[in-house]
């Protein structure tokens, strides 16, 4: 199921599936978010800074590379946690997506 633009509960389809990503990924970062949602870079920047100017995301610095999460100080969180966990239910390919990525580094020296 994709979701419309007029059914899009937090101000736009990006923003909208910028939630559920981060959702099902509990923290990413932008060039990651972009890949996964296929979506262009500059779209997920713009759609970030705009959520955490509402306060549903919070940022950190992790070296170089800016780490998005969402607000666990929102007011509510728990709320909009299962808001977006209905939400994701049928999101089959996004689902899919989040399950290839990998999230830990690779063994040294293990064969490609």
């Amino acid at each position: 199921m994709r979701i419309k633009s007029s059914s899009s509960p937090f101000g736009g389809t990006g923003r909208t599936r910028l939630l559920l990503a981060l959702r099902l990924l509990s923290e990413s970062y932008p060039r990651e978010l972009a890949r996964v949602l296929a979506m262009p870079f500059s779209s997920v920047q713009k759609a970030l800074r705009s959520l955490e100017r509402d306060g549903l995301v919070a940022g950190r610095s992790v070296g170089r590379t800016r780490v998005v999460r969402l607000d666990p100080r929102y007011f509510a969180f728990d709320d909009l946690q299962r808001l977006l966990l209905r939400l994701t239910e049928p999101e089959a390919e996004l689902k899919s997506r989040v399950a290839a990525l990998r999230r830990r580094p690779r063994r040294t020296a293990k064969p490609l």
